[in-house]
């Protein structure tokens, strides 16, 4: 049985008929809507295209592997405006990607304006599991069995998760940047498979961690990713939690000054919104 769940946003056992020939020569993401951005070291102009693979050897899982599935439906942005206190019917939402801010920089921000002003903003951090060795010949071995390839070039060649790397420089870009957005009074959002946050509980010490409450900055949204009757998969929303600073502080020290002048911040993002940022249910 194929380890490879999700292949360029579609799925391996869907009963929709797929040319898979021209989705690997595509090499399409649904949810970035461009060609996909994890491609081959060797081969840069070569997209690698898995989502989703099956892992575990008593009970295997799906588990995501690369951060923009997470961006399915846009449905991790929707389950955030609740974070934004200050929004109002009529205001505008945006999406703006890659946010620079004291210690390096946030994937999204969830913008409320008004007259492309900034109102208020959510940051959202997306994490998924990282792997140890390459996916690619499990990948070439599905396509194999689909026709569309031959040759399957080092088929002995595995791959692992590797867990506890990831979970650990998450946890430490955590504490970064939940004292930045402590000191502006603003909400940070962790999103993450549900199975990550299961290992993160069980390898560090998260019982400090409370359902979600309004006034903490930083908030973990874990997803769940269930399969249809199609045999498609699809995000839903399993459990929140929040804490503040002093919840990760047992992580490691932070090393750059998180006071960021708010002015600064939104005039950045004032710069980058447009009509192309606009949040649309598509």
């Amino acid at each position: 049985m194929s380890k490879i769940l999700e292949l360029y946003s579609v799925a391996a056992q869907t009963q929709a008929a797929v040319d898979w020939q021209m989705l690997i020569q595509q090499q399409q993401c649904a949810y970035l809507q461009r060609k996909c951005l994890k491609v081959r070291k060797s081969a840069p102009e070569v997209s690698i295209g898995t989502c989703t693979v099956r892992y575990g050897s008593r009970e295997p899982k799906p588990i995501m592997i690369c951060p923009y599935r997470l961006l399915e439906r846009h449905q991790v942005f929707m389950d955030c405006i609740h974070l934004l206190t200050l929004h109002e019917p009529g205001n505008e939402l945006h999406i703006v990607q890659e946010v620079p801010i004291p210690g390096g920089s946030v994937d999204y921000f969830l913008v409320s304006t008004q007259a492309r002003k900034v109102r208020d903003f959510v940051g959202l951090e997306l994490q998924t599991l990282d792997t140890t060795g390459t996916v690619w010949p499990e990948r070439q071995r599905f396509l194999q069995a689909q026709g569309v390839v031959s040759d399957v070039k080092n088929v002995d060649r595995s791959f692992g998760m590797n867990w506890k790397m990831t979970a650990k420089t998450t946890l430490m870009q955590l504490h970064h940047e939940t004292q930045t957005f402590e000191f502006l009074s603003k909400h940070l959002v962790l999103v993450i498979q549900d199975h990550f946050l299961d290992y993160m509980r069980r390898a560090f010490q998260f019982e400090h961690l409370t359902p979600a409450r309004l006034g903490d900055p930083l908030h973990l949204h874990a997803y769940a990713l269930t399969q249809t009757d199609s045999g498609d998969f699809r995000l839903a929303l399993g459990s929140r939690f929040s804490t503040d600073t002093a919840g990760i502080a047992r992580c490691l020290g932070l090393q750059a000054d998180p006071r960021m002048e708010l002015q600064h911040l939104t005039a950045f993002l004032e710069s980058k919104i447009g009509d192309h940022t606009l949040l649309s249910l598509r």
